[in-house]
């Protein structure tokens, strides 16, 4: 999840915009030129059949401002931390789904879809898994826990992040040294996605990573290369996240080749953990055209609601301030997916849109 720096992308065309600020139900149209416009990220993003969601935390729950704006913009949610081992199984056979259930059952309640984030992970690993050193224990562990957590949520939660973050960062290409591939091999990804496919057969099945958005980079060779051969041999895997926790200048120049090529393999692809420095409207808006001109683009999803929620709040990434407004970047990617932003603000959007750098 550290951010690296980006080449600067070109400008974003302003289109012309149709007036309506409608606000429609989800459904699968294509976005066509006469399609009603939306007036919000989820309604406007479920226009193309895509989901717009945001990363939530449950311990936000209460806070009112923050609420309003995750049921009125996002459409799919992904649990920040409460899905992660050592919230969910801090001890051997001892599961703990209470803050994981009241997101999960907030977002269901409301109709927006669920990402499941994460069952095998090197980070946010209770000690007693990372100490394990016998292979067959430690299957056995990685096995159990992602059975448990899938068929607590069974039905109801659209795509998994079944592995996170295997790969090493720098020219090597392969996996990074942790417990599971030091003890288990590089054979871990491919158990802990047959074991996921047994648990729930419907879910999708994703591999998520960040610094694979520039197709040139080692890892990304790496993480395609994988899913080649996955794809190849019948592994189940059905989608590949991608972070994009960009720098100021957004994603590379590459990074639609990226998610074409990826595409290509027969998965879709996920934007799933988005927040850009300093928040450019541009690099927003070049982030989201990318995936809406990649058909198997599905989603997007933006890693917090407000600058004060996000994990790099002193870079302030996300599309909405720290008192809730929303920033030039939300309109610059509300267009981007077709909408129309609400007239309100309209004023600070214009004398900001060529803002981006400060603080």
């Amino acid at each position: 999840m550290n951010p690296l720096k980006r080449l600067g992308c070109r400008r974003a065309t302003v289109l012309g915009l149709l007036a309506a600020t409608v606000l429609v139900t989800p459904g699968t149209a294509t976005g066509a030129p006469d399609a009603v416009q939306a007036s919000t990220l989820g309604a406007q993003a479920a226009q193309s059949g895509r989901y717009f969601g945001t990363a939530v935390a449950a311990g936000r729950l209460g806070d009112g401002t923050y609420t309003t704006i995750l049921d009125r913009e996002f459409n799919s949610v992904t649990p920040e931390n409460e899905m992660k081992w050592d919230a969910t199984e801090p001890s051997r056979g001892s599961f703990n789904f209470g803050a994981a259930d009241q997101i999960v059952n907030r977002a269901q309640a409301r109709g927006q879809r669920l990402r499941g984030h994460t069952l095998v992970w090197h980070s946010q690993l209770p000690g007693w898994v990372s100490s394990i050193r016998d292979a067959n224990t430690l299957r056995g562990v990685m096995n159990n826990h992602i059975t448990t957590v899938m068929n607590r949520y069974k039905g109801r939660i659209h795509s998994w992040d079944v592995v996170n973050e295997a790969f090493a960062d720098g020219p090597s290409g392969q996996l990074r040294s942790s417990v599971f591939r030091d003890v288990l091999g590089n054979g871990f990804i491919e158990q802990a996605f047959r074991t996921a496919r047994s648990a729930d057969p419907a879910a999708k099945l994703c591999y998520n990573d960040y610094n694979i958005e520039n197709w040139s980079e080692a890892k990304t060779q790496g993480v395609y290369r994988m899913v080649r051969d996955f794809k190849a041999r019948g592994v189940p895997i059905d989608c590949v996240g991608l972070q994009a926790h960009f720098g100021t200048g957004g994603p590379p120049a590459s990074f639609q080749t990226t998610l074409s090529n990826f595409a290509a393999l027969g998965v879709d692809v996920q934007i799933t953990e988005l927040d850009i420095a300093q928040a450019s409207p541009t690099a927003y808006a070049n982030t989201v055209r990318a995936c809406m001109n990649v058909a198997r683009c599905t989603g997007i999803t933006v890693w917090g609601i407000r600058d004060s929620d996000s994990w790099r709040a002193s870079e302030n990434p996300l599309l909405f301030d720290r008192n809730g407004n929303k920033k030039p970047a939300y309109n610059a990617v509300l267009t981007t997916l077709g909408g129309t932003p609400a007239a309100t603000r309209s004023t600070a959007t214009t004398t900001s849109s060529r803002g981006g750098s400060a603080s």
